[in-house]
């Protein structure tokens, strides 16, 4: 029997996982088997045992695959072995012991202040619907932190003009109130006045597409990517980028850590501390500039 094969129809009918996420498992398994062939013969699931798993890392790290690709095709492996065990055909998982290489923490990408203000300072914005409506997306994600689910779940009730807050509903439909730069305001304004000339006072949501509809993610990202990329040369140019962005300038300017915490909307501190490593290079500029022998 192929073991192999089942496992796949296992993950395509009864898990059913997405196409992606078989071909992946389907590629990973080929390439191991591909390796026991070559180191011992053939691939045995009975006679495969951790220190073959642990060859394979090993030889994978060698020909320069990053930590992160390693640790999936492992997690392939162990879902695959644990498919086995649960239909009795082996006893022990041979890839559960084995460790894994250690994951680079990837850096959130930010874009400068100067940049951002060069963005929404300047005429980069058409005067019509469509130019404030993109003008007003760019700076509820920068000016609020909010995530892009968020964004596009934003009601005209959220947004309280007086007190210059917005409420969102974030994950787990955690409740939260944030706080918005004042100029946002007369923005918010100006949107509403244009966006009631074209489609009346009825919405179901605060920001519409030119046709009248709620906007969605994949309108937001091209917003973003484009109006971005008229100032920056950052690689990744998404809404999350402006969320990191918020987060760091806060930080720069000297915010609590836990106030931004709270602001962002983050369960733990942990998750909050990833965006303390962009304000080391500005703790260490005041402290050459204060310090009377820095």
């Amino acid at each position: 029997m192929n073991y192999q094969e089942s496992f796949i129809s296992y993950l395509q009918f009864e898990k059913r996982s997405s196409s992606h996420t078989v071909t992946a498992y389907k590629n990973d398994l080929d390439q191991f088997s591909q390796y026991c062939a070559e180191v011992v013969g053939e691939f045995n699931v009975y006679t495969t045992d951790s220190k073959i798993v642990r060859g394979w890392i090993v030889r994978l790290m060698e020909c320069g695959l990053n930590p992160a690709s390693v640790n999936r095709k492992i997690t392939s492996l162990k879902s695959f072995f644990r498919y086995l065990q649960k239909q009795k055909i082996i006893a022990e998982n041979p890839a559960v012991s084995v460790p894994l290489p250690k994951l680079r923490k990837k850096l959130p990408g930010f874009v400068e202040e100067n940049r951002l203000n060069q963005l929404l300072d300047n005429d980069f914005f058409n005067d019509d619907f469509i130019g404030t409506r993109d003008k007003l997306i760019i700076t509820l994600l920068y000016g609020a932190g909010i995530r892009l689910s968020e964004l596009t779940g934003l009601k005209d009730s959220d947004i309280d003009i007086k007190l210059t807050q917005i409420k969102v509903l974030g994950k787990r439909n955690k409740e939260r109130i944030i706080p918005y730069p004042v100029p946002v305001s007369s923005l918010l304004e100006e949107y509403w006045r244009k966006r009631r000339s074209l489609f009346g006072t009825n919405s179901e949501r605060l920001l519409l597409t030119e046709k009248g509809k709620p906007v969605y993610a994949k309108l937001v990202y091209r917003v973003v990517n484009r109006e971005l990329g008229k100032v920056t040369l950052l690689e990744k140019k998404s809404p999350h980028v402006l969320r990191h962005t918020y987060a760091t300038h806060l930080l720069n300017n000297g915010a609590d850590l836990n106030a931004v915490k709270e602001l962002l909307g983050h369960s733990n501190l942990a998750a909050t501390q990833i965006y303390t490593h962009t304000t080391f290079k500005k703790v260490y500029e005041i402290y050459k500039q204060a310090h009377p022998r820095g």
